[in-house]
């Protein structure tokens, strides 16, 4: 869905970690486990489980990690010294409650964050506050969210680095007679113009051609660049096919000769049996597009009543 996806109010055990206001009493007892074989040797993964308590509020614990392979070691001449690892860690712990008759629901996540490279480390911690307004009737989703506010606990070395603070908004939008919902999601609210900037190529020359290079960045595309659009088709209660368009993402990471599918995004979800299988493929850049795949499960339905 385009890298992100805090205004969609379901039973999907996953959207918490993006959003804690989106944890609900549906996600009662759910646990997901998820997987991604990211660029090279680098594999990513994430657990989580939920659950709600009536009268005291919904809870939801998740552990994500990257682990970026093995490397080769060597001195400052070049000889090889050895092999070490690195990986980063994020154990995530969230809390929401819903008010006036379940339409809003306020949550907040406490992230404790470990990363680690040779010899290298680093800890951290910070939370998100969300709130989402859900009316089910009208089947209509808004959520405000301010993500990551916290700190740096311990650097890398002496120099405190700042936490990515990124305050989105979103709204999702079903239909009474059509199985689709539409999604459009503002991010990185906290500053208009955060496009990225090409230093080598603007101001100044082709490094290829050596003709004079002048990229201007319009009002509208530096809007779009917060902008990501998405759809949920579900013909079935078992089938869901997903799509989203990032475009940032198309205007920084896509090769201006080649541009491919870069931006955009799919994916499949099948219910078969008490196991939901989700697949979804990103095209991040030509260099390759991960596969995303999780499968999750409501333990209720494996207890014998």
């Amino acid at each position: 869905m385009g890298g992100y996806l805090m205004n969609v109010y379901d039973d999907d055990v996953n959207t918490p970690y993006l959003n804690p206001s989106l944890l609900n009493p549906k996600m009662h007892n759910r646990a997901s486990l998820s997987y991604i074989d990211w660029f090279s040797d680098v594999k990513y993964g994430y657990a989580a489980y939920a659950r709600s308590y009536k009268g005291i509020g919904n809870f939801y614990a998740g552990m994500q990690y990257v682990n970026y392979g093995q490397f080769d070691a060597a001195d400052e001449t070049g000889n090889i010294t050895g092999t070490f690892t690195g990986g980063d860690y994020c154990l995530s712990i969230g809390y929401s409650r819903e008010f006036f008759d379940s339409v809003l629901t306020v949550g907040a996540n406490l992230k404790g964050i470990v990363s680690k490279m040779e010899s290298y480390g680093s800890t951290g911690l910070a939370t998100d506050i969300g709130a989402t307004y859900h009316n089910d009737e009208k089947k209509f989703t808004a959520s405000l969210l301010f993500r990551n506010i916290g700190t740096q606990l311990n650097p890398y070395s002496t120099n405190y680095e700042r936490m990515p603070i990124d305050i989105q908004l979103g709204i999702s939008k079903g239909f009474k007679h059509l199985p689709f919902r539409f999604s459009l999601i503002l991010h990185n609210l906290q500053k208009f113009n955060f496009a990225y900037i090409d230093t080598v190529r603007t101001p100044g020359t082709d490094p290829l051609t050596g003709e004079p290079v002048e990229r201007k960045i319009t009002g509208i595309d530096k809007f779009m660049r917060h902008v990501v659009i998405g759809g949920e088709f579900n013909p079935a209660k078992f089938l869901s096919v997903r799509f989203a368009y990032n475009y940032q993402r198309r205007k920084e990471m896509a090769v201006d000769t080649r541009k491919g599918t870069v931006g955009l995004s799919w994916g499949i979800g099948i219910k078969i049996s008490k196991i939901k299988i989700d697949y979804g493929r990103a095209a991040y850049h030509l260099a390759g597009s991960p596969n995303h795949i999780t499968l999750s499960t409501n333990l209720s339905e494996w207890v014998k009543k």
